[in-house]
């Protein structure tokens, strides 16, 4: 996959999370745990800390909360200039994290807010993809409400239509879906139609192609990408994971990338502890981008996703602000499988 010549853009709504500590049901001592975050947001983090010059588009409200959270994408070396600034709040969603017996659990509070006001004629693309080498969009966005999908699918025609490489990540979201849509293969079906490509597994090919799919084993995550390539003809690539929770802070994972000739896969890799698995997903997709447009072949920047991927697990908050360097140290130890 040829590099982008000039700024990834992301897409997507900039969000406060709010964590209850770990160990602790809500409000059982007088604190949360906040971080600034969002699936789009946490890709554009990452790619910076690769080195990628990527900017942020998006909806954050004006006022010293606002302020803030523009202030740590900055920090990160994000470019916040797109970002438009109306009055408003911020969406939010709190993070619970569990324990024996108790699943972890993601509540949002959402609606109402500066990025999900936002009107599908209030993005100016002609303006915001000028300059822009590739755009990185999620399930999240459209999953907030007919005006975000309008604006999702609005993004991804004009980037096509200009030559700027798509990629789409799943991130299924049913607590989202389930206020508003009945049928969000509907929606997301014409967004992924535009992708190069697609972050998403068996569940994600069940859902958009009408039909059960099976994860069981290398040969039937192979046959679920390829019904995707078939469907999706602007597709090049499909990439996911698969996870099996050993127990809750001890997790295996393997990851592959496919395309219609060929398909790479990592060995599993074992993480543990798990401190943090929010962001995670994001985490593997600035990897394996930044992997294929380094020139890897596809089982290393399956590897190499992953990698990046099992450091953010190690961290709290939903960033992943490594190093290539860092990534290098973690995937040595493991070893790829080529098909």
């Amino acid at each position: 996959m040829i590099a982008p010549h000039g700024t990834i853009a992301c897409f997507g709504e900039i969000v406060m999370r709010v964590s209850v500590p770990n160990g602790e049901l809500p409000l059982q001592s007088a604190r949360f745990d906040a971080h600034v975050g969002g699936a789009e947001a946490n890709v554009a983090v990452a790619l910076a800390a690769l080195g990628h010059d990527t900017a942020m588009i998006s909806a954050v409200p004006e006022g010293p909360l606002g302020d803030g959270v523009l202030g740590e994408m900055r920090r990160h070396g994000v470019d916040v200039t797109p970002i438009r600034r109306p009055a408003g709040r911020i969406g939010l969603y709190y993070h619970l994290p569990g324990g024996p017996m108790r699943p972890a659990e993601v509540i949002y509070d959402r609606a109402g807010s500066a990025f999900a006001e936002a009107r599908p004629d209030d993005w100016n693309w002609d303006h915001l993809l000028d300059g822009i080498g590739w755009l990185h969009v999620s399930g999240v966005t459209p999953a907030l409400g007919p005006d975000s999908a309008a604006a999702v699918l609005d993004a991804v025609t004009r980037a096509r239509a200009a030559g700027i490489g798509v990629s789409f990540d799943g991130n299924w979201r049913g607590r989202l879906w389930d206020r508003w849509q009945s049928d969000p293969a509907a929606i997301l079906k014409p967004i992924v139609a535009q992708a190069t490509l697609l972050f998403g597994n068996h569940r994600d090919a069940g859902l958009l192609l009408g039909r059960e799919f099976s994860g069981d084993g290398e040969d039937r995550r192979r046959e679920a990408a390829l019904a995707l390539l078939d469907h999706f003809q602007s597709l090049e690539y499909v990439a996911s994971t698969a996870r099996e929770i050993m127990r809750p802070d001890a997790h295996r994972v393997t990851a592959r990338i496919d395309t219609r000739d060929k398909s790479g896969a990592s060995d599993a890799m074992l993480i543990t502890p798990v401190i943090d698995r929010i962001g995670t997903g994001d985490a593997f997709a600035a990897g394996v981008l930044d992997g294929l447009w380094a020139g890897k072949g596809l089982a290393d920047a399956a590897r190499y996703g992953l990698g990046l991927s099992a450091l953010k697990h190690g961290i709290h908050g939903d960033f992943a602000p490594f190093s290539r360097a860092a990534i290098g140290r973690t995937v040595s130890v493991a070893q790829d499988v080529s098909r």
